[in-house]
């Protein structure tokens, strides 16, 4: 069974990006490739079950098992050895990307206090956008109680476009908040934008 968030882009996200871009080609429009989460955790090489709840927490909230990155080089100043443990990350594709982006629009980001929508200033120039979110509690996933330690994560959207506009659009499209946007309408449920 498909992700409601990928039917919503096969059925109208992609007819409508078509006549926005003025593409004729179905095979051009730009498409979501893969949700990269990555936590940093500098203080996981002298606190070893911290890193463990981390890699607990980001598998719970994304639904696959976290890869543990470790440091490429030895730097003094940081105490740091290359091949410590120095953060958590996750690569999401296909079905499970549409999930988590689902989640997060629809669940994790009304959680936010004091949002007012997303910035369209955080895109890379090639058509990536990156979003911080400050703690994991906003995810319904993470129970308070078993929390080692709040901490923030970085998710990264990464679009077949290396155009910024056309990566706009298509976020746009898909339900994504940012400032100014209108609502956007998924299998005749609202999700919601922010208020001007």
């Amino acid at each position: 069974m498909k992700p409601r968030l990928q039917k919503h882009y096969e059925e109208r996200v992609r007819t409508r990006l078509m006549d926005e871009l003025q593409m004729a080609n179905a095979f051009r429009v730009p498409k979501l490739e893969k949700i990269v989460v990555n936590v940093g955790v500098g203080e996981a090489s002298k606190n070893s079950k911290l890193l463990d709840s981390v890699v607990d927490e980001i598998g719970r909230i994304t639904g696959q098992k976290p890869v543990v990155t470790r440091a490429r080089k030895s730097i003094s100043n940081f105490s740091l050895r290359a091949g410590m443990p120095v953060g958590v990350k996750v690569t999401l594709r296909q079905a499970r990307m549409y999930e988590f982006m689902d989640r997060l629009i629809n669940v994790a980001i009304p959680r936010i206090r004091d949002f007012r929508g997303l910035s369209t200033r955080a895109f890379d120039g090639r058509g990536n956008y990156t979003m911080g979110v400050r703690e994991q509690m906003v995810f319904p996933e993470v129970d308070y109680d078993e929390v080692e330690e709040i901490h923030g994560m970085d998710i990264t959207f990464v679009t077949s476009t290396d155009k910024d506009d056309e990566a706009v659009a298509l976020l746009r499209e898909m339900g994504m908040p940012f400032r100014g946007a209108t609502p956007v309408v998924v299998s005749g449920e609202d999700i919601p934008g922010p208020e001007n």
